[in-house]
């Protein structure tokens, strides 16, 4: 908890409680469903909560901007930024059932309203959204085919509508393969853990 004020002193009292009740819900829910690796599940702050807020760092969703979590798995990026932005409306799919079960029961304990989640796979989503958020679920050129068609033409957030990729190693290659304009920000330059000096976001449009 303490590293997420470092990077987010401004959280008010009721989202340090829903970021601090999230360890003990997904210890409590991964020893049922196994929705985060064994290794990982001692680094959740740093490797998951952390990881998804670096979303934060490079844009701040206005009120009633719309995001879907395109394979969410159990539940990231999309709770912890649910919980940093109550006001956004979130869209959190994955195919496989018994992760969006874990994602609804995690979500209705920390009590938030604005997080809606579903089994569905993706390119049967048929509404379309200011912001496509994700954590390396396949390849980036074809994730892009099935969801660079989901968001809105019309942005208003400081940043343009389109696929926000969180991604780590080597992927030059792919994005030759994308043929959309796109940006990239390396995360080691907004947290200092070793976990994310190979880490990027990317932002396709």
């Amino acid at each position: 908890m303490e590293k997420i004020l470092k990077y987010f002193p401004d959280i008010s009292g009721t989202q340090q409680w829903q970021f601090e009740s999230l360890y003990k819900l997904y210890h409590d829910w991964n020893s049922k469903v196994n929705v985060i690796s064994r290794k990982d599940i001692d680094h959740l702050y740093d490797r998951h909560v952390l990881h998804s807020l670096s979303i934060a760092k490079v844009v701040r969703f206005k009120a009633y901007t719309e995001i879907m979590d395109a394979g969410t798995g159990g539940g990231f990026p999309g709770v912890p930024l649910a919980i940093m932005f109550p006001e956004a409306e979130f869209y959190l799919v994955d195919s496989i059932g018994k992760k969006i079960k874990v994602v609804k029961e995690i979500s209705k304990a920390l009590g938030l309203k604005n997080l809606k989640a579903e089994q569905i796979r993706v390119e049967n989503v048929k509404q379309s959204f200011d912001f496509i958020v994700s954590r390396a679920v396949t390849n980036l050129p074809d994730f892009v085919r099935l969801v660079g068609y989901k968001f809105h033409k019309k942005s208003f957030n400081e940043i343009s509508n389109g696929i926000l990729y969180l991604k780590g190693g080597d992927f030059n290659d792919e994005l030759k393969q994308v043929n959309r304009k796109y940006e990239l920000y390396n995360l080691a330059d907004y947290f200092k853990e070793d976990f994310f000096n190979t880490k990027k976001l990317i932002h396709i449009y």
